[in-house]
């Protein structure tokens, strides 16, 4: 019918040109309220498209030295004190200024790294790649600066990672080796919409929203927390928080907490998420500027 009548010029789709900032500032020239003009784009295939699928884990040949490189930089300070090809392959990524920056940092982080077997989208020149998420965690509050710097060094130097999490919940003390199968279904997308009201009703709650360009909410079929020796399943999943600012949306950075939005908006989303929702096993935030990430995670 609106096809029929867009051939009859009674239907005008202004819009299907425009990039997401052109379109707000459309809306603001032709006075729409904020509420309207500042809506966070939502994506054209609907929330499924931010449910990671899969059967498998994503363990490629090249998963086990990826792992051993995040780890050396994120445990650089001890790892120094032990020479090797691999720590050496760190040290070309890195100005002498920022290996001095990495070890103040990680003398004092205390941080666990865990490179995650999912894969997710990102960007290098005009490509689209996909590689491994690098998850990092600790049973210390997060010093969101110190995450903030490590994500931008990872994936520079550990070129099979483009995508960098803060995991809240304390230290991961187990590597994961497997996955929770997930496929589009009632009950996982279901999952997902309650994660995704939750966390965008805190945010507009909070009064940050202006402030925020968009705040994707994914969930990854991951399932942390499991002695390996109980050999309990994978059946449970984790949510990931993307809140994004960007003045084009062709570039951008990860909102981080404490500077572009109130830490306590932050934990209120993950503690509510993580209590409220269930069959959730962690969240996590994401801190990955597009490039190397992009917006969305596929």
């Amino acid at each position: 019918m609106s096809r029929g009548s867009s051939l009859k010029g009674k239907v005008v789709e202004p819009l299907r040109d425009f990039h997401k900032d052109e379109v707000r500032l459309i809306g603001r020239s032709l006075d729409l309220p904020d509420e309207l003009v500042q809506r966070h784009p939502f994506p054209g295939p609907g929330l499924a498209i931010r449910v990671i699928c899969a059967e498998e884990p994503y363990m490629e040949k090249d998963f086990a030295e990826s792992g051993i490189i995040l780890r050396i930089i994120v445990d650089f300070a001890n790892a120094i004190k032990k020479p090797s090809t691999l720590l050496n392959k760190v040290k070309n990524g890195m100005s002498e200024e920022e290996q001095g920056r990495l070890l103040k940092t990680t003398l004092s982080a205390d941080l666990s790294a865990t490179l995650l077997p999912v894969k997710t989208v990102g960007v290098q020149g005009d490509c689209r790649t996909y590689s491994y998420v690098a998850g990092l965690s600790s049973d210390k509050s997060p010093d969101w600066q110190q995450l903030s710097f490590l994500a931008q060094l990872i994936p520079r130097i550990c070129l099979n990672v483009n995508r960098v999490v803060f995991i809240f919940g304390g230290r991961i003390k187990e590597p994961i080796a497997d996955i929770t199968p997930t496929f589009l279904s009632q009950r996982v997308l279901a999952t997902l919409r309650s994660a995704d009201n939750i966390a965008n009703c805190v945010l507009h709650e909070s009064g940050h929203n202006s402030k925020i360009s968009q705040m994707p909410i994914i969930l990854v079929p991951l399932h942390f927390d499991r002695d390996p020796l109980s050999h309990q399943p994978s059946c449970q999943r984790s949510v990931v928080l993307r809140p994004f600012i960007t003045s084009d949306f062709m570039t951008g950075i990860a909102a981080v907490p404490g500077k572009h939005i109130p830490e306590e908006v932050v934990n209120k989303m993950a503690h509510e998420i993580k209590t409220c929702v269930p069959g959730i096993s962690r969240v996590m935030y994401d801190l990955t500027s597009k490039p190397p990430g992009t917006t969305e995670w596929e």
